[in-house]
């Protein structure tokens, strides 16, 4: 715990952050952590709850009262251990992290919760500036040899924590350079990739080898991708190497298959970010997708319709408007009710704050044409949820003359993910769940690993679109399992 009273005597303190107006007009990170001593301060209300439920509320189980002390107590290399020994990559959640573990904060009951997010973001650029962070390179070598495809946080932590205990590991990704949807996703202005170059020069020292701009899929009669430049076949791969981690991401995004959809102008969410990442890491995109200009909708109201709205205001768009398909949530959740867990609530993310008009309980019926092949506008429609009498269930119901046109010269879907791209899945012979991912248990003797003999899958590949953090839970557990059936036990954490 922090100070024994702090709680009652210091509130809530969110970090700083340039002003919209300014930051839109560059593709930098806009929020700065906090000062040593701000940080302490927020330290400080960590409160001696008894039950820590932040801990569970983190799907790594960061230790988080712990390193709340000692940021208060100023022993910020120690902060910086605790905060490694269950994330592998603070910095990636630090960032763009929901915090969870602020919801199940004790003092969220009735109060503002610990800055938990912020003290993390603090925590781990000390440790970069002051030198902390440091590669580990085994102490000896296995001999065994780990294949992990996909380099996004799942595939990340799971090849450096099997590197750590010797394993020789090769991560293969598809586009042309590494990161996985944290490079080619998740805006720059909210998580710029220089902290994923340096970790990957890290994991280089650990041991860890990187391929990419590699597919690996049945070769024959494919197609190699956009970013690839060579392909592997997924059967060699499993015959060259003693385990393969599954760790791509949930790829197959989902459709709006309404009257128009074939129109110029109507695109994935993944069809318009990925291209801006580009740019600003010095590509030329061709016939890039921009909405300087123009008129865009964006349907879906989570992160990723967030992400279009921030690059859309970016770009110079002439409007943006996101639509979400389910009732505005309310501003303030029940805490009685909801906590420790979750809550649905209203969430203005820092794009919104730069420019929108946000739209809810709102259906797409058609995209309409210009006469020349692109969308010129939307019809849309009010909805009202409503329980079945039969089921219990929740369904939609448009109301009667509520139709209306919006103007749109962008539309971008931004609805979620279904499920990962099946040619990977397919092509090592893996059994689906029900939901189109690898089928693999999270316990018991087959830990992680597929219907395939040595083949294990993690993170969005095996449970679905998810979140970061979440991602890198899995990796760190992966790994655990493939150390395990390779050597009968493992040293790595649970």
């Amino acid at each position: 715990m922090g100070k024994i009273t702090g709680f009652l005597e210091y509130q809530r303190l969110e970090e700083a952050a340039e002003a919209p107006d300014s930051r839109k007009k560059h593709w930098h990170e806009f929020v700065v952590h906090l000062t040593d001593e701000q940080a302490a301060v927020q330290g400080a209300r960590c409160m001696d709850c008894g039950i820590p439920f932040c801990n569970n509320g983190c799907p790594v189980n960061n230790v988080i009262p712990d390193f709340n002390d000692l940021v208060y107590r100023q022993d910020w290399k120690t902060a910086l251990d605790v905060l490694h020994s269950t994330n592998n990559f603070p910095e990636f959640t630090g960032r763009v992290c929901p915090a969870p573990c602020e919801a199940a904060c004790t003092l969220n009951i009735n109060n503002d919760p610990v800055g938990i997010k912020s003290i993390e973001h603090a925590i781990i650029d000390k440790g970069w500036a002051e030198g902390w962070v440091m590669p580990q390179p085994p102490a000896r070598n296995t001999g065994k040899k780990i294949a992990v495809v996909g380099s996004g946080p799942a595939g990340l932590a799971a090849a450096q924590q099997l590197a750590r205990v010797g394993h020789d590991v090769t991560v293969f990704e598809k586009s042309d350079r590494i990161g996985g949807l944290l490079r080619y996703g998740i805006p720059d202005f909210k998580m710029e990739k220089s902290h994923i170059d340096r970790r990957i020069e890290q994991m280089k020292a650990e041991g860890v080898t990187f391929r990419a701009g590699v597919r690996v899929g049945k070769l024959n009669g494919a197609k190699i991708n956009d970013y690839s430049k060579e392909a592997v076949d997924a059967e060699q791969l499993a015959a060259e190497f003693d385990a393969v981690v599954l760790a791509g991401g949930a790829e197959l995004p989902r459709d709006l298959p309404v009257p128009g959809r074939e129109l110029k102008g109507v695109h994935f969410a993944m069809e318009f970010l990925p291209q801006q990442n580009k740019v600003v890491a010095g590509d030329k995109v061709r016939g890039q997708l921009l909405a300087t200009g123009k008129h865009v909708v964006v349907i879906g109201g989570g992160d990723t319709g967030s992400d279009c709205v921030g690059t859309s205001n970016r770009h110079g768009a002439r409007s943006v408007t996101q639509f979400e398909l389910l009732p505005q949530p309310p501003a303030q959740e029940n805490k009685e009710m909801t906590w420790p867990y979750w809550p649905a609530k209203l969430r203005t993310s820092s794009s919104h704050e730069e420019g929108v008009a946000r739209d809810w309980a709102v259906t797409t019926k058609r995209f309409n044409d210009d006469g020349k092949g692109n969308v010129k506008s939307l019809t849309a429609a009010r909805v009202e949820w409503q329980k079945d009498p039969m089921t219990g269930q929740m369904k939609m119901v448009e109301v009667p003359g509520s139709e209306f046109e919006l103007p749109a010269d962008l539309v971008l879907f931004a609805m979620g993910f279904v499920s990962p791209v099946a040619s990977v899945l397919e092509a090592f012979g893996v059994e689906k769940d029900p939901r189109g991912n690898a089928r693999a248990t999270t316990d018991g003797d087959g830990c992680y690993r597929t219907s395939i003999d040595k083949v294990f899958a993690a993170g969005d590949m095996r449970r679905g679109q998810s979140l970061v953090v979440w991602a890198i839970r899995e990796g760190r557990q992966c790994a655990r399992a493939v150390d395990e059936y390779l050597m009968g036990t493992s040293t790595l954490p649970r």
